[in-house]
């Protein structure tokens, strides 16, 4: 497939980069700063793109690609143009009827304790410094439900992305945090990129809200 990918030099950006090469896709990596792409391979195409100054230019892309991917987040202290970010994908999505895969937040996932509670409302579960894109992530949930003509599925990660080796396990869920084996809802970037290419090969039918994570994974 012909894919273009939104903030392909984040973590889950160049993670799902690397798998969509690997499974032999052409991809359009997208970035505000083009520089941090010099270490990709030739084959990428390449383009420096300010999502919310270049509208007109998201819409083009996405309507000669056969497939999007975002894996936008913005810099700290700027969180809430996450949701705006999202409305502009959405809105090219709607215009050229390109299926659209993002990267949400885990916020809106509830814990697996049966509390009803979410990794938001939970008191004392999050820490105070990550607070502000978790809310960001929660407006961006809610946008969703405004674009019910658009294919889009939402991937949201659980609440621990970390550095680690890419396994090609993991598990698929809805709306609930998946547990690993000592109760921590985790996966690393490796494979949660390889879910993400994982979705977009199998085409869903979009209208999805996935999450996915490590369970029954051994201890090390």
């Amino acid at each position: 497939m012909k894919i273009v990918l939104f903030g392909a030099t984040g973590d889950v950006g160049t993670a799902t980069l690397h798998e969509a090469l690997k499974r032999g896709h052409s991809v359009t990596a997208i970035a505000r700063n083009i520089h941090k792409l010099a270490d990709v391979p030739d084959s990428v195409a390449r383009e420096s793109v300010d999502v919310l100054a270049k509208p007109d230019r998201v819409a083009e892309l996405m309507a000669s690609h056969d497939v999007a991917i975002s894996a936008l987040r913005p810099i700290s202290g700027s969180e809430s143009l996450l949701v705006e970010m999202t409305r502009v994908l959405l809105d090219a999505a709607r215009k050229t009827k390109a299926p659209i895969y993002l990267t949400g937040g885990a916020a809106t996932l509830k814990l697996a304790d049966e509390s009803g509670h979410t990794v938001l409302s939970a008191p004392d579960f999050l820490p105070d410094a990550v607070r502000p894109i978790a809310e960001a992530c929660a407006q961006q949930d809610a946008l969703f439900d405004q674009y019910d003509d658009v294919q889009w599925t939402c991937l949201r990660p659980p609440a621990m992305l970390i550095e680690g080796p890419l396994t090609g396990h993991y598990a698929r869920g809805t709306d609930t945090l998946i547990p690993d084996h000592d109760g921590v809802a985790r996966i690393s970037y490796a494979d949660f990129g390889y879910a993400m290419v994982d979705l977009i090969e199998t085409g869903n039918g979009g209208q999805q809200r996935l999450t996915v994570g490590y369970q029954n994974k051994a201890a090390a």
